[in-house]
């Protein structure tokens, strides 16, 4: 039986919250319950809903959590230009952040779009 650990999108989303988390171990302490808190929450809530909506008994419940890991993907896009914007993380680092969010986001995309067909 197939599971949310058998997705692609999962599996990538999952990678990228290790990957910021490393990244904002360096932000600021006094960031601790603010920016770093949000990036943090944001970038767990898109592999988790992709997870809770993947356990739903249909296309309509699991395309409804799918919505709700992309607007997580969206919070956290906003969220990394502000770090940016505030010198927290470099160009480079905000590129390569941004590049695996973009995959993310495709990824979610397509998955949205082929269970949206099935219904």
């Amino acid at each position: 039986m197939k599971t949310h650990k058998d997705l692609d999108v999962w599996k990538k989303s999952v990678d990228f919250v290790t990957i910021i988390y490393k990244e904002t171990q360096s932000f600021p302490k006094e960031e601790i319950y603010g920016l770093t808190n949000q990036i943090r929450r944001s970038a767990v809530s898109i592999s988790s809903n992709i997870a809770e909506g993947a356990a739903r008994n249909s296309d309509k419940e699991f395309i409804h959590f799918l919505y709700i890991a992309l607007g997580s993907l969206m919070e956290l896009d906003t969220q990394l230009i502000i770090a940016r914007n505030l010198i927290y993380i470099n160009e480079e680092e905000f590129i390569q952040l941004i590049s695996k969010l973009e995959e993310i986001g495709k990824m979610l995309n397509g998955l949205i779009n082929y269970r949206k067909s099935k219904l």
